[in-house]
Order: C-alpha cells, then structure tokens, then sequence
C-alpha cells in the first residue's frame, strides 16, 4: 500500500535524518508499521523551535510545503500566494496514492480536505486531533473541516477517528483514542493521600493550556494550608512570564519550572505525583492527562472535548467546568481556580475517596495500551484495503 500523510506538523531533514514533534513521531511510527510506501506531505519549516524526534523508518518520502501563516498582513499574503502550489502539489501526491491519511484540524489539512473530494475512489482516514464536541466554540476553518469529513458525500471511502463519543454522528465517524504505555508497563499503584501531596502540570507553556492556572491553584491552596508542591513540565512563549511570577511572589520553595523531559522520565514523575491539572481551553484527547491516569495520578480538568467523559464525568477526576460564567479571561481564569480550590479543598482527609478516584483513574486508563492501539490500526487499515 502506498500511504501517503498531509499534515500541517512539520517535518524536519537534517543529514538526510527526518525528524518532528516527539507525540506525533510515536503515533506514526505505529500506522507505518502497518504500510510499505510511506510519503509524508507538510511543511518543512516552522517559526518557532521545539524538541523533535526521529523516525523509526528512514525510507519516508518527502514534500515539503510552505508554512502556512494568516496573522499579519505580509504573512497572510505570502500564504495566499503559495496556496496555488500548494493545492497543486496536494493534488499531484493524492493522484498517486494508493490511501489518504489526512490529519486535523489545521490550515494544510483543510486544503487536503477540500482536494480529497475530486478522489471518491481512493480510501481515506482522518485522524481528528482537536475538540470534536458539536457545541464547541472553534474557529470557522476548524467547522469547515469538520462539516467536509462528516459529509459522506463528500468524502467518499473515509473513516473518521475522533476522541469521544458522541450523539447523532455520521456513519464515518469513528470512535478512538490513543495510548503511550504497553501492557509490560502496567503496575498497581497505591498512592499514599496524607500531605505533603505533588501534583503536575505536563504540556506546553502557552495561554492555551494555561500555566498559570495551575500556579495560582497551588499558591492558593498551599494558603489555605494545604501542602502541597506543583512541577511544571513543558517549554513555551510563557515560560519567562511564568519564571518571573514564581520569584516575585517567592514561590519556588514548592513550585518548579523543569522544561521538557523525556516519556520516560515524566512517566516517573507521574508515579510520585497525587494529581495531574489540565486546565486548557480546549483539547482533543489529553495525551498527558490519559498518561497521568494510568500510574493513579488524579485529573484536575476544565470540562472541554471528551474531558468529562474519560473521567466519568467527575468520578475519577476533577472536573472544573468550562469557566464559561464570564467573557472576560481574567474571570474565567479566577472562576475556575476558585472551583479548583473549593473541590481539591473538601476532599482533603478523604484518604478512601481519593484512593478510589486514583483507583478508577488507573483502572480506566490502563485500557488504552499501545498493543491495542496498534490492533485498532491495523484492523482500520485492513479493512480499508478491502474497500
């Protein structure tokens, strides 16, 4: 099967070495198990630098793309000028393909989304990476996408894998999810509830996910006399912001900021932990959260995407709410730690409720192992080629 991959995640080469994002790398390394001719449509640049990581397999093929960019007025030109040959170049590789895996949402994908329809024969997968909720508040490139794939009109041969489950869905939708551990990692963890308890805060430093939250959670608590420390794990655009906030209120006694570390040291870090908070605007499916739950950490999250379902709708986490009570972010910001503080607050001293949380959380999660996740794959791509 000749596989082909648009996505808007970049794709680095050095020394002929092709690289990208670490979560992503993983992912695909386990759909590329399953094809023979792998070729990989992105961009080849990015504006800001991250940690990467190398492909298993070197024998990926290559076309690289513009960085597509719609913020300022001379970015959001050079993009629409490259959109001609780019839409030419989608085109070219999909006419050559034997199946389409197209990865959402994003600028790229969109683009893939729309050239895809002018090939009803071939067979597509869509793996949907963002919120898929129907009354979500996104953006109209992100509604577009999702009206287009859902339509099986439209897009003919197609399996759509979202996170969730969710009412009144097309027939191409599918039901998924993702995983980082095996069945070998699996262990039975009793986590020890008495102070001084962690909890860790694992994603990028960005507004979107929101650090601070997590900040001013611990320092509300640890005011109240709640001990308890916070490790924040992750790089971004607010890590000064964040650094600058810690030392002016005289913090780092028990908030630390620990930058990126490998799977395998987080993994670590999540067996020491009590609780893993998320409190981002938006998800798909919340990698680190899911991570976090299959060692007992318990989830402290704002109810967004399938948040409420993975923790079952507040029996094995912490649920926030969506801090929709206010337009203003500050607000919303304050409504939720305030949320936070009371739930974590009343469950201080109940050692047997937060044993059995943990105990549902690792239960659930430990579920979604990477063996199954490769079985899913491979039945998706089987039957697939069978169409």
């Amino acid at each position: 099967m000749r596989f082909l991959v648009i996505s808007g995640a970049p794709l680095f080469v050095k020394d002929d070495v092709k690289a990208a994002y670490p979560p992503y790398v993983r992912e695909m390394d386990i759909w590329f198990s399953q094809v023979q001719n792998i070729k990989i449509v992105s961009p080849g640049t990015y504006p800001f630098s991250f940690p990467t990581k190398e492909f298993k397999r070197q024998d990926v093929g290559f076309t690289s793309l513009s960085f597509l960019q719609f913020k300022g007025v001379r970015k959001s030109i050079i993009s629409l000028l490259s959109l001609p040959g780019i839409l030419l170049k989608l085109k070219e590789e999909m006419r050559e393909t034997d199946h389409i895996h197209l990865r959402c949402p994003g600028n790229i994908s969109l683009l893939g989304c729309m050239i895809q329809i002018f090939f009803p024969s071939k067979s597509k997968t869509v793996k949907y990476a963002g919120n898929w909720d129907p009354q979500s508040h996104q953006p109209f490139s992100y509604k577009l996408q999702k009206a287009i794939i859902r339509n099986s009109f439209l897009s003919k041969n197609m399996k759509v894998l979202v996170y969730g489950d969710w009412p009144e869905q097309s027939k191409n939708i599918v039901p998924f999810f993702t995983a980082s551990f095996r069945e070998s990692e699996k262990e039975t963890i009793v986590k020890d509830f008495r102070e001084p308890l962690k909890m860790i805060f694992a994603g990028a430093l960005v507004k979107g996910k929101r650090p601070m939250l997590a900040i001013k959670l611990v320092e509300k608590l640890r005011s109240s006399g709640v001990d308890m420390e916070l490790d924040l794990f992750g790089e971004g655009e607010l890590k000064k912001t964040l650094e600058n906030y810690i030392q002016k209120n005289q913090l780092c006694g028990f908030i630390r900021l620990n930058g990126s570390v490998p799977l395998e040291e987080l993994k670590q870090e999540y067996k020491k932990a009590h609780f893993l908070i998320l409190a981002s605007k938006s998800e798909g499916w919340p990698k680190a959260m899911a991570e976090a739950m299959f060692f007992g950490c318990i989830p402290v999250s704002t109810s967004v995407s399938c948040v409420p379902w993975m923790l079952d709708y507040g029996k094995r986490g912490v649920l926030l709410g969506s801090g929709s009570d206010s337009e203003n972010e500050d607000d919303r910001e304050s409504i939720l730690i305030k949320r936070g503080f009371d739930q974590i607050r009343s469950l201080m001293g109940k050692l047997e409720v937060l044993k059995e949380m943990s105990t549902e959380a690792m239960r659930w999660s430990q579920q979604y192992t990477l063996e199954k996740f490769e079985a899913e794959i491979e039945k998706l791509l089987i039957s697939e080629e069978q169409l």
